[in-house]
């Protein structure tokens, strides 16, 4: 049975009368039946788009209740994930100095992070409780992820940068160099059977 803290986290009764008067997916409000079953941790295929990443929204929440959202970014790879410990981790860059989101995580712990990956049109939202680790040479925002979900791929409008594309040209020329190496064999079967049989 699929782990339902993620429903116990963002689905409040609110939520739930909607999902229902809507014709929303029952497992939905289903999963709120049973208690709470705890942290979910990250399994491959989440890890995976993780690591693709090269940006992605970090909300926290204001002392005043207000959501605030960030964006952040970095090569490929930059959120890192500790198989140790199962948290993830990334290098807070000092940006325009107003400091909101490591203020609120002073307060609250709480955040979430929003991935998509455009060329391949998917998006994973990840709950999690942030710590804020100081040292002389950076600053790192460490999450201990507490649920995550996949969101449908509707809505997302594919995007391509040119690393991607080269990436994909690259493969694209591999099929077509290891498909006409084949067809070149192939001839050269061909043409010395026609020898041999007019010989």
């Amino acid at each position: 049975m699929p782990n339902n803290h993620y429903h116990h986290i963002a689905f409040g009764p609110g939520a739930v009368d909607r999902q229902r008067r809507g014709g929303g997916p029952p497992g939905y409000a289903d999963a709120l039946e049973r208690p709470d079953d705890g942290p979910q941790e990250l399994g491959d295929r989440e890890l995976l788009v993780i690591s693709r990443a090269d940006q992605f929204c970090l909300a926290t929440v204001t002392p005043t209740g207000w959501p605030y959202l960030q964006y952040r970014s970095g090569p490929p790879g930059f959120v890192r994930h500790d198989p140790a410990t199962g948290r993830l981790r990334f290098t807070d860059l000092t940006g325009n100095r107003q400091f909101v989101t490591l203020g609120n995580l002073d307060a609250d712990d709480r955040l979430a992070m929003f991935f998509v990956d455009y060329p391949r049109r998917i998006r994973l939202k990840v709950f999690g409780r942030g710590t804020i680790i100081e040292t002389d040479e950076a600053r790192t925002i460490e999450i201990a992820v507490e649920a995550y979900d996949w969101n449908c791929q509707r809505s997302i409008i594919p995007r391509f940068d040119r690393d991607y594309l080269k990436q994909l040209g690259a493969a694209y020329q591999k099929v077509a160099a290891e498909r006409e190496a084949e067809l070149q064999a192939e001839i050269d079967r061909l043409r010395a059977r026609v020898a041999e049989l007019e010989g």
